[in-house]
């Protein structure tokens, strides 16, 4: 049986690189990982006033995650960050205090740029947010994609070999950090 894995693309844009690495990872995917892609879109801004009733949304992403065997994150870098719709979905998720869905989940991210830093300013931001919300996160190898903005045809195909050959290695890792972090 194939592991359940939440993959949240951090942007909303349409087109955007972290989308179309996400649904490349979702068809590269080895037959012990089954890859659900989406995006933050649709997520309500959190608010702890709301806490006590949260929102539907709210409650629908906290049990995709719940029902999930594990997260991986697909974070393009804005302002050397992640952007901020990325963190509000982990707001959501992370709450109430002490019962993140992320909780025992082992994560994996992928941060990605056209440019040639890879976006491991967000990587990193990732990295210092998730422990204490979510299960082990995967050391290595780490992967920060840059030069992404040549990787796809217009329909949106991984064309680039160099990085499918990338993301093929790191999923074969993460389907080894689900399977070993599965309480």
């Amino acid at each position: 049986m194939a592991h359940h894995i939440v993959t949240i693309a951090g942007s909303l844009r349409k087109e955007s690189f972290s989308l179309k690495i996400a649904n490349a990872l979702a068809r590269l995917a080895p037959t012990n990982l089954s890859l659900e892609v989406m995006t933050p879109a649709g997520i309500s801004f959190f608010n702890q006033d709301l806490e006590a009733a949260p929102p539907a949304d709210w409650l629908a992403f906290r049990e995709k995650l719940q029902k999930s065997n594990g997260v991986l994150f697909v974070t393009p870098e804005y302002n050397r960050s992640i952007p901020g719709v990325l963190k509000n979905a982990i707001d959501v998720a992370s709450r109430p205090y002490g019962k993140s869905s992320f909780l025992g989940k082992p994560v994996g991210i992928v941060s990605n740029s056209p440019g040639p830093l890879g976006g491991v300013s967000a990587a990193k931001h990732l990295q210092n947010i998730l422990p204490g919300i979510a299960g082990p996160i995967l050391q290595q190898p780490e992967i920060y994609l840059n030069g992404v903005g040549d990787a796809f045809d217009a329909a949106g195909n991984l064309v680039k070999d160099s990085l499918k050959t990338v993301l093929q290695q790191y999923l074969d890792a993460f389907a080894a950090h689900v399977a070993k972090n599965q309480g």
